[in-house]
């Protein structure tokens, strides 16, 4: 046996251990959950206020409510179609409310409304049951017999002649509402067909289920569907158009399951031909591979145990580790050939040091990932850290084992290495156009101050197309968009919210009469605090005084005292009602409103909301609303765009000066493991120069840039380091290769371009998939990697002739 060959027994442990851990990494895998639910990219606070805006995006009503328009067809093709749908959707129990503006869907919440109109009133007060109030309110109650309203109002008149309910519902009335025909909404304009023809019905509607729920929401959809088919295939004119945060989760989650098997299968075949054409072994291709397969492992189990889920977007990005981990075993393959049986050890001696070094380096950049306020950006972090140690741990210790000559064959390695060699001799000649690139980069890059300014939304895979009909949807139903502005009242317990609540509204009340806001919601409309249900309650007069009160207040008038018995005895049994509770509440026909409005959190604090309307055409003015609501304990404006948008800024500027500290980082590594400010130079210059390059096309080209970008220069330094550590090597005459090398080994050169081809090549396949979330990482990396090389080899020291 060669005196440098791995023993059997060795050989045979090490392949024993590998196995038994890629199993236990497969059986994890196998219970691990996969989402694609993009709140992960939304920030984690601590801020009370951005965790309700928070919860809301993900679980809250938006998350829920689907906006669902009819088009084609007759009107009444559309109405019938409206009505059918509507029924099927509310007898199939996934949705918790639909609305298409039939009367029967609110009849559960007209009853409530009803039976506790004496705890519901603003109106109620003692003098309201006064002999002079009582006439008040039954002349107002009377007059009102002869409008449109009286229709509603005269089966109501003896229970309820002072007018209760009526004043209940001029609270409720809405800003603004679709058009009604035939009894269920139309949209105000023409059809999208642009002429004549009248608007397309609408529906809107929540689900039962959470919106994090993305199989339910899914089952919710497909439910719908299924319902509205015969219809269509009665009346073909008809479509059905449907929007709303559901719809955009769940086709987001099929788009990113799509495009990973997508990069994955693309990825690994191009490589795969690659690898093939360099090695011109099908055998030096499989055992390529297995560094990447063991490094997605690792890092999808590592993200599975540090977050008990694995997001779609992360298993994307393992898509691009392939691009830097398979680096690891094309350096190995290429390089160990020498002494036959031993070149693994030359190897180790040589080739490993660097490789080691440019792993930790790449560790250190990628950690500054994991104290990102992004949870999405945390996955990202483990999984780059776990996939690259599993990698290059596989080449150490499986690839010797394996193949401990590396590659024999010799496929393109010739002509990679005298291309490679053929730049190396030319490259140093241009490092004054790289500086003064580089220059103008940096000072392109410090011009451009709106540069890292991408927007959250930027990160969201949703087509402009279903925006735009998101946007028109929400416009036909009257309801705004996401953008809008809301007050959150914050307190230890429902009660307290509640009160809180009420006298927000009694301010913002001040702010309709104003006309600064058009109308606002709010849960104590249908649900007051118990505070307050007792006042109304403690108002109401016993049966002997109220029908004393009566008989004064109806003498002379059309309406006889004798008549409204039904209303004295519904004033008895109030003075007895049961208060309201958000618990008692829960299932009841308020109960999407109290879901909608108001909300526990988990650490046993309540929140509720009162959206704000803006008055057409006019924008809420912050300062004057603020302004009113001054001196309410937790009671907060809160516009969820300017929001979102400002958490976004700070979370970025956090980020940056993460990945800073990061980049700090590598060079203090670089600096300890070389000793020499010279080499450190050597190697750090051209990661520097190649981010900024990278940074002054993007500027050019006026991309605004975010969070994923950024992680985006992070695997630029990352792969980066690695070629500026193995020039290093050259420089100090230890590069690996045969025996007859030269001071720029052929192998190690041929190594370092095929190993760029494979991540420029992975990188570009990212640049091109639809999730802007992906497409961002490939269009830095791709062009990034590609600029490290050339600078590597441009910016390295002549290699010391061996004697």
């Amino acid at each position: 046996m060669n005196a440098g060959a791995l023993s059997p027994r060795h050989r045979a442990a090490v392949l024993l251990l590998w196995a038994a851990a890629v199993a236990l990494m497969v059986l994890q895998i196998t219970r691990t959950a996969f989402t694609a639910d993009l709140s992960a990219f939304l920030p984690a606070t601590t801020d009370m206020q951005q965790r309700v805006l928070i919860d809301q995006i993900k679980s809250g009503a938006p998350a829920r409510t689907l906006f669902i328009g009819i088009d084609g067809g007759s009107t009444e093709a559309r109405v019938a179609a409206s009505k059918a749908l509507a029924g099927a959707m509310r007898a199939s129990g996934l949705f918790e409310q639909v609305s298409n503006g039939e009367n029967d869907a609110w009849a559960g919440v007209g009853s409530w409304l009803f039976e506790r109109r004496y705890l519901l009133s603003p109106a109620v007060a003692p003098e309201r049951f006064s002999a002079a109030g009582l006439r008040e309110a039954i002349d107002d109650t009377l007059s009102l017999l002869g409008t449109p309203a009286g229709n509603a109002i005269k089966p109501l008149l003896d229970a309820d002649p002072t007018g209760e309910v009526q004043r209940i519902a001029e609270t409720m009335i809405p800003v603004r509402s679709p058009r009604s025909e035939d009894g269920v909404w139309v949209a105000r304009g023409s059809s999208q067909h642009g002429g004549s023809e009248p608007g397309r019905a609408l529906i809107m509607a929540s689900t039962k289920a959470q919106g994090s729920d993305l199989d339910a929401q899914h089952a919710a959809l497909t439910s719908m569907r299924a319902a509205f088919a015969p219809l269509a295939a009665r009346t073909p004119q008809l479509t059905l158009q449907v929007s709303g945060s559901p719809v955009f989760s769940v086709d987001s989650r099929a788009q990113i399951e799509k495009e990973v098997k997508w990069l994955a299968i693309a990825g690994t075949l191009l490589m795969s031909t690659l690898l093939l054409l360099a090695f011109a072994s099908p055998v030096a291709l499989g055992v390529a591979l297995l560094p990447v397969a063991t490094g997605v492992l690792a890092g999808i189990v590592a993200v599975s145990l540090v977050f008990g889920n694995v997001h779609g977007v992360t298993l994307g990005f393992g898509a691009t580790l392939i691009g830097e981990s398979v680096d690891y075993a094309i350096y190995y393959l290429i390089q160990a050939r020498g002494q036959p049986g031993a070149g693994w050890r030359h190897w180790l001696a040589k080739g490993w040091p660097t490789v080691r070094l440019g792993l930790l380096t790449s560790v250190c950049g990628f950690a500054a990932l994991l104290f990102s306020g992004f949870p999405g950006l945390a996955q990202l972090g483990v999984f780059s850290i776990a996939g690259l140690v599993g990698a290059a741990l596989a080449t150490r210790f499986v690839l010797p084992v394996l193949m401990p000559d590396g590659a024999r064959g010799v496929g393109l390695r010739r002509q990679l290495g005298r291309a490679a060699r053929a730049a190396v001799a030319v490259l140093p000649r241009t490092r004054a156009l790289w500086l003064l690139l580089g220059l103008a980069s940096a000072v392109l890059v410090w011009q451009r101050s709106g540069l890292w300014e991408a927007e959250l939304s930027s990160l969201s895979p949703v087509s402009k197309q279903a925006l735009a009909l998101d946007a028109g949807l929400r416009a036909d139903i009257s309801v705004g968009g996401d953008g809008g502005a809301l007050i959150v009242v914050q307190g230890p317990d429902a009660e307290t919210v509640l009160q809180r609540a009420e006298a927000a509204a009694e301010r913002l009340d001040v702010l309709v009469e104003q006309r600064a806001i058009a109308g606002f919601d709010t849960i104590t409309r249908f649900l007051p605090s118990q505070q307050t249900q007792q006042l109304r309650r403690a108002a109401l007069p016993e049966p002997a005084a109220l029908r004393a009160a009566l008989a004064e207040a109806t003498a002379g008038g059309p309406l006889k005292a004798e008549r409204l018995e039904p209303f004295v005895a519904a004033v008895a049994a109030a003075r007895t009602q049961t208060l309201d509770t958000p618990d008692s509440a829960r299932g009841s026909a308020i109960a999407p409103l109290l879901n909608a409005l108001m909300l526990q959190r988990g650490d046993g604090t309540w929140s509720a909301l009162l959206p704000l309307q803006p008055v057409a055409g006019q924008a809420i003015d912050a300062g004057v609303v603020t302004a009113a609501l001054q001196g309410l304990p937790q009671t907060q404006w809160l516009d969820i765009g300017g929001e979102l948008g400002r958490m976004y800024t700070r979370y970025l500027g956090e980020a940056r000066t993460q990945a800073l500290l990061g980049a700090l980082g590598v060079v203090a590594l670089v600096a300890l493991a070389l000793r020499s400010p010279r080499r450190v130079l050597a190697v750090c210059q051209p990661l520097l120069l190649a981010v900024l390059l990278t940074l002054g096309g993007l500027a050019l080209l006026n991309v605004p840039l975010g969070i994923l970008h950024l992680v985006g220069l992070l695997l630029v330094v990352a792969v980066g380091s690695n070629y500026a550590l193995f020039f290093d090597l050259l420089h100090q005459g230890h590069a690996g290769g045969t025996a007859d090398s030269t001071p720029a080994s052929d192998d190690t050169l041929a190594s370092l371009l095929l190993a760029n081809l494979t991540t420029v090549l992975s990188f570009g396949l990212i640049a091109m998939s639809q999730i802007p979330a992906l497409s961002a990482i490939g269009r830095v990396v791709a062009p990034g990697a590609l600029l490290a090389l050339l600078l590597a080899a441009a910016f390295a020291p002549r290699p010391l002739r061996q004697g």
